[in-house]
């Protein structure tokens, strides 16, 4: 049955034990997020994309996605339209050999990121921290922005605000961090337009339009009294009401006044005329 010939069985041999669940290799799978695109999960290829939430795309997969919303997953659902995601700015890595074919002579390091820090040299392989500037799309360290504090760029010279710092691949708090950010700077990108619509109208132009509220304010006080005397003056308007009387209307003729009973000829008249309606029936 074995164990013959001096063999000696190990514990794990001759006992079951329970497995052990596997453990992922962190490191590869920090080297998956950063060399891959979160939509397609194939090698990032230029122009390489970043959304609000700090994830790596390739453009022309985000433009698909774009075109049929079903190829999305979950993770790329808040991206609505280009707006949503920045062009990256990056820092090529010169010791990168990635892209050059493996010899069977020579030694290829897998491990090098194809890009880096511009500022201090870093690599962008997922060990460190790295951001982006949504104003400019430029990409650095987090230690770079902390050790050379400025409201410009590094690489660009751009103006930014603190909103305006995006983490890579954020996680955990980072990532509530950046969806606090992205609501903020979608905030002030409305004021920034409100703001700028405002100033685009003429100084002329604002006041003509004051002037011009102010008149009609004059007018419609006006009008009203206007009218009032217009209809006073207005002769239909004084044969409408009760006390009228053709008799006493100096405009009237006498000619027109006879055929009214009211004349002073009506006491004389011995026929019904055609026009009152009084027919002097005997």
């Amino acid at each position: 049955m074995g164990c013959d010939g001096g063999t000696i069985p190990r514990r794990d041999e001759l006992v079951r034990v329970k497995k052990k669940p596997e453990q992922k290799d962190k490191e590869a799978e920090l080297a998956f997020k950063w060399r891959h695109c979160t939509i397609r999960q194939l090698p990032l290829q230029p122009p390489i994309v970043g959304c609000s939430l700090g994830r790596l795309y390739s453009k022309e997969s985000v433009l698909e996605g774009l075109l049929d919303r079903n190829t999305f997953p979950e993770s790329a659902v808040h991206i609505k339209n280009l707006k949503d995601v920045r062009n990256l700015n990056l820092t090529p890595n010169p010791a990168f050999n990635g892209d050059k074919a493996e010899k069977g002579d020579g030694y290829n390091d897998g491990g090098k990121s194809p890009y880096i820090c511009p500022v201090i040299g870093l690599e962008m392989n997922g060990k460190y921290k790295f951001c982006f500037l949504w104003s400019c799309g430029c990409v650095m360290s987090e230690r770079a922005l902390k050790e050379v504090k400025s409201t410009l760029c590094h690489k660009c010279q751009q103006s930014f605000e603190e909103t305006d710092i995006v983490i890579l691949n954020a996680e955990d708090d980072d990532l509530d961090l950046m969806k606090e950010r992205a609501v903020l700077r979608k905030a002030s990108q409305k004021k920034s337009k409100k703001k700028k619509l405002d100033d685009d109208v003429p100084t002329e132009e604002k006041k003509t339009g004051e002037v011009s509220k102010k008149k009609m304010k004059k007018e419609d006080k006006i009008i009203p009294k206007l009218n009032n005397n217009h209809k006073a003056d207005d002769p239909a308007y004084k044969k409408a009401k009760s006390d009228y009387s053709v008799a006493k209307d100096p405009k009237a003729s006498e000619v027109f006044k006879s055929i009214f009973t009211t004349h002073k000829t009506a006491t004389e008249q011995d026929r019904a005329h055609w026009v009152t309606y009084n027919p002097f029936y005997n």
